[in-house]
């Protein structure tokens, strides 16, 4: 509330200056203790309740995630069906029952009567397919190809599970620190409203340093609101692959500034990393197709047995052979050839695509995690206890008499500071992270 006073008597105007300083002091007052932001507001701030479930180490959430991730469930289950249908693959189809009826005269007096015609007889057979040996070999390696890619599909799976696991680790622990750098930060802010306020009360200070006082510290408090809501998001992260034992990050985190893989081993094992994983055996796949398609040029043949009872006569015994004659491959097998061998080739240059962007991509995570490394080393060599010292010389300027707006303005800089090097540590662990979970344990020199 802002009330105007047209004053024309210089002394009364001495006399309300600060009437109107106590008065606005009052009303900023009850503004801060009424505030969302405020000390008590802050108290309740969402926090994990003590004894939930403790802390999670970096190792055992990767272990978890490995555990119990559906999607890698799912890889292994399609492995196993895979498995399944290469033990099939080569085997016979099932035999075929044939019965009926055989010669029954249709016409005539003695229609439909199975009796009068002495060929007139009951039939019951078996018959048995039998497919060239070559689509047999042919379909068996299709099958085992098959097992080789669920194989692949499944490590290259495993990987991405760690990688991603270990990305929202890395995020709740950068999280948990950026909200425990905000925390310390609140001792000093409530040093200088006290200080603001003594000095008001001794006549040294004004009102305005008591309320940009209370909007910084209130500014720390929206600061650290935001900072909670981004640990509840990077828990939900967590719980994604960890289920309902996500709580918190242990704060011992690995070494994000050394890869468990040397930089040149990386360059030089690419097609054993996990978005290439897959790739050899799909070629292998596509190859083995080629020959499925060849091997139909081989004509399956059939072989059957059959029993003929007769009411008046001798039952009869008949087996008989049958043959496929592929006589128009043409228009058939060699176009089924062909485009089994136009999927060949397309695979051996996606798969040459692939190796392209991988290796792009690999680069680029290199130079961003080198970059990372770089720059959080940086601000905790000199950028962090820069800002620490900017503050802390602001203060005791301020609590000697000096001005309150450069510690204002070193405050702003130092949580700036502070946020932002939490959040690069972030950044380090999960560059590290696209780097660290590419090549499977078995891979690894």
């Amino acid at each position: 509330m802002f009330v105007l006073l047209s004053l024309r008597d210089e002394r009364a105007a001495r006399w309300l200056c600060p009437v109107g300083l106590l008065f606005g002091l009052l009303i900023a007052q009850t503004a801060v203790a009424a505030a969302p932001g405020s000390r008590a507001m802050a108290a309740s701030m969402p926090q994990m309740a003590p004894g939930t479930a403790p802390a999670i180490s970096f190792d055992a959430a990767i272990h978890q995630a490995v555990e119990r991730a559906p999607a890698l469930a799912a890889r292994r289950l399609q492995a196993r069906a895979a498995d399944e249908d290469a033990r099939r693959a080569s085997a016979l189809p099932d035999p075929q029952l044939t019965f009926g009826l055989q010669d029954l005269p249709v016409t005539g007096t003695d229609a439909f009567d199975p009796r009068v015609d002495n060929f007139t007889m009951k039939k019951i057979g078996v018959m048995q397919t039998i497919p060239a040996r070559a689509k047999r070999q042919a379909r068996q390696a299709v099958a085992d190809r098959m097992i080789d890619q669920a194989t692949a599909l499944t490590a290259a799976e495993e990987l991405a599970v760690k990688r991603a696991a270990a990305e929202a680790w890395i995020s709740l622990w950068a999280a948990e620190h950026e909200v425990d750098a905000l925390r310390a930060l609140r001792t000093e802010s409530d040093l200088v409203v006290r200080t603001a306020k003594a000095r008001l009360r001794g006549g040294a200070g004004s009102a305005v340093d008591v309320l940009a006082a209370q909007a910084a510290a209130l500014e720390l408090e929206n600061r650290l609101e935001m900072a909670q809501a981004q640990v509840e998001s990077a828990r939900a992260m967590l719980a994604r692959w960890l289920g309902d034992s996500a709580s918190a990050a242990a704060d011992t985190a690995p070494d994000f500034t050394r890869l468990p893989i040397g930089e040149t081993v990386l360059l030089q094992s690419l097609d054993r990393q996990g978005p290439l994983l897959s790739w050899p055996s799909r070629e292998q796949l596509a190859s083995a197709q080629v020959d499925l398609a060849r091997a139909d040029k081989h004509p399956d043949w059939s072989v059957g047995v059959s029993y003929g009872q007769r009411d008046r006569f001798s039952d009869l015994l008949s087996v008989e052979f049958s043959i496929d004659l592929p006589l128009f491959p043409g228009n058939r097998q060699d176009r089924g050839i062909a485009a089994r061998q136009a999927e060949y080739e397309a695979t051996l240059d996606e798969h040459e695509d692939a190796k392209r962007a991988q290796q792009q991509q690999l680069q680029s995570d290199l130079a961003q995690w080198a970059g990372y490394k770089r720059q959080v080393a940086r601000d905790e060599a000199s950028l962090l206890p820069l800002a620490r010292d900017r503050s802390r010389v602001a203060l005791a300027a301020y609590r000697g008499g000096g001005e309150l707006q450069p510690w204002l303005d070193a405050r702003r800089a130092e949580i700036e500071t502070y946020v932002t090097h939490a959040r690069m540590s972030g950044d380090l662990g999960r560059a590290w992270a696209a780097l660290a979970f590419l090549l499977p344990e078995e891979n690894r020199p």
